[in-house]
């Protein structure tokens, strides 16, 4: 049986219709779905944005304000929100995990410990609220595999079905064109102060499960937009944010102008 054709939006109806896009922390939506966001509310279309948390428990360039780090990750959301053109910002009120699923530095229930059938229940009540026709999760390996991530991957799984969405898309990157990329950086870092590196191999999903390949460069402004929000994961030394905001135009036209998705059946 041969593949399908690519999609290359997140909505193809020319009527408007609701997105729901699910993710762990913020500046993930700027990461992995902010053109694809951008390019649905540039065309009509209702997007809404839903963190399960806060994301205090990540990196910190140390002024993190009277509020924590949590608080100032939120206000940076708020303006990515804004760039992308969302209509609406839910937190789902878990704490953030970290990546090593120990470091949760606020108060409530780490998300990678909480139950799915729980969270599930709380996003599947604003699917139904939104009547929503799109949700976005992550892939089975959460992307590069923070325990958050992962635990988007099967609370967006059974959300859906709970709320009977019509649509799931995963978002994820094309290995194919990922790890030539991780790579160069990892030979870079040998002699560079840049974070740790995966070699790629096991990450995101396989080129053939993906269904969507989106060409989001018309709406790279407001995805670049989007990541400078993120202020607070774009200084205080090497940051994957701050990277990709260095990288010069043609550059970053090649890197983030393109967003990938896998429709789950």
């Amino acid at each position: 049986m041969s593949r399908p054709a690519l999609e290359h939006r997140l909505v193809s109806s020319p009527v408007p219709r609701t997105v729901v896009s699910f993710h762990a922390h913020p500046d993930d939506e700027a990461l992995f779905t902010g053109g694809s966001l951008a390019q649905a509310s540039a065309a009509g279309h209702r997007v809404v944005l839903v963190l399960a948390t806060r994301g205090e428990a990540g990196l910190s360039d140390g002024d993190a304000g009277p509020g924590g780090l949590g608080d100032r990750r939120w206000r940076e959301v708020e303006a990515s929100a804004m760039a992308l053109g969302v209509s609406r910002l839910v937190c789902l009120g878990y704490a953030d995990s970290g990546l090593d699923a120990g470091a949760a530095a606020g108060s409530g229930v780490p998300f990678v410990h909480a139950d799915v059938e729980e969270a599930a229940a709380r996003l599947a009540a604003i699917l139904t609220e939104e009547r929503a026709d799109v949700l976005t999760g992550y892939d089975a390996a959460g992307g590069y595999g923070h325990p958050d991530h992962r635990q988007v991957h099967l609370v967006a799984r059974r959300a859906a079905s709970l709320a009977g969405t019509p649509t799931l898309l995963e978002a994820t990157v094309d290995r194919r064109r990922i790890v030539p990329v991780l790579r160069l950086l990892r030979a870079l870092s040998r002699v560079l102060p840049l974070p740790w590196i995966p070699d790629g191999r096991d990450l995101f999903a396989s080129p053939e499960l993906i269904t969507h390949s989106i060409d989001v460069r018309q709406h790279l402004g407001a995805k670049r937009a989007a990541l400078r929000a993120h202020s607070s994961q774009a200084t205080g030394g090497p940051r994957t944010v701050d990277l990709l905001l260095r990288l010069p135009a043609p550059l970053a036209r090649l890197v983030l102008g393109r967003e990938w998705f896998c429709r789950v059946p």
